[in-house]
């Protein structure tokens, strides 16, 4: 198939798929015309690659996911980058939790002196950001 159709079957758009290619993560065998021939795995791959930048995995890591996948290969790699990623996502959840506490405090503020409560909740290498003298 051609790449306007691996596009539409995969949902990328030919210029990603492309890119994907210059990166080495897909390689469609070339017709003899020399345009390129996808088959049904190249898609499959496609699909792969779309959600595992999705999850956030790097162009390297999803390459190592892609090795891992292959036959005959273990599973040991996708482990430790999916338990890797799986902390980093606890780590930006507990953040995103933090700063929504913070914005409700400040949509709860009535005539209080005026504090800076989203800025006291923005993590600075450990230490809250001190309220500005007024």
């Amino acid at each position: 198939m051609n790449i306007g159709e691996a596009a539409r079957r995969s949902g990328l758009p030919p210029k990603t798929i492309r890119n994907y290619e210059d990166l080495g993560l897909v390689s469609p065998a070339r017709a003899p015309n020399g345009y390129r021939d996808y088959c049904d795995r190249d898609v499959h791959i496609l699909r792969f690659l779309q959600r595992s930048l999705s999850l956030g995995f790097d162009v390297s890591e999803t390459r190592r996911l892609l090795a891992a996948y292959a036959p005959g290969a273990r599973r040991d790699e996708a482990r430790r980058l999916a338990e890797r990623r799986a902390v980093e996502i606890d780590r930006k959840i507990l953040e995103l939790h933090s700063l929504r506490r913070a914005l409700a405090d400040l949509m709860d503020e009535r005539d209080e002196p005026c504090g800076w409560p989203v800025l006291e909740e923005v993590p600075n290498e450990g230490a809250r950001v001190a309220r500005p003298a007024l």
